[in-house]
């Protein structure tokens, strides 16, 4: 089963991200979404894994999605997990931070169904390709 952990504050883009994820993996076989409301909403979330993959938005209330991708790759239960960010942070500055802390791939809003669709199956793919179904 594929498990995804989505974080983010907005209701309507969780909503968007959730459709769009449903479907993108409506082919790929069982799956399950978790939402969580906040970055510290996700923190407690995280320990129900694995995740095959977590999208986060980087401006979130308490916790924003930076600070949750440093505490994902500094746990040995989620480090290899893969990443996405998503924000309206579009600087290359903005960009180049996320990566260097362990992004896997980092999506500006406002992205399509399409991009996002796509980059998750790209994530997932690589992820199952390391051995980590």
């Amino acid at each position: 089963m594929i498990r995804i952990l989505i974080a983010e504050d907005s209701h309507s883009m969780r909503s968007f991200v959730r459709t769009s994820l449903e479907s993108a993996l409506l082919s790929r076989g069982p799956f399950e979404i978790l939402e969580a409301t906040s970055g510290f909403d996700a923190l407690r979330l995280l320990p129900r894994g694995p995740w095959d993959l977590v999208i986060s938005d980087i401006n979130m209330p308490d916790i924003n999605g930076l600070e949750l991708l440093a505490f994902v790759r500094r746990s040995e239960a989620h480090r290899s997990t893969p990443f996405v960010l998503i924000s309206t942070q579009s600087s290359e500055k903005d960009r180049q931070r996320g990566f260097t802390l362990g992004a896997n791939a980092y999506l500006v809003k406002p992205f399509t169904s399409e991009q996002l669709a796509d980059e998750v199956v790209s994530q997932l793919a690589r992820n199952q390709g390391r051995g980590n179904d």
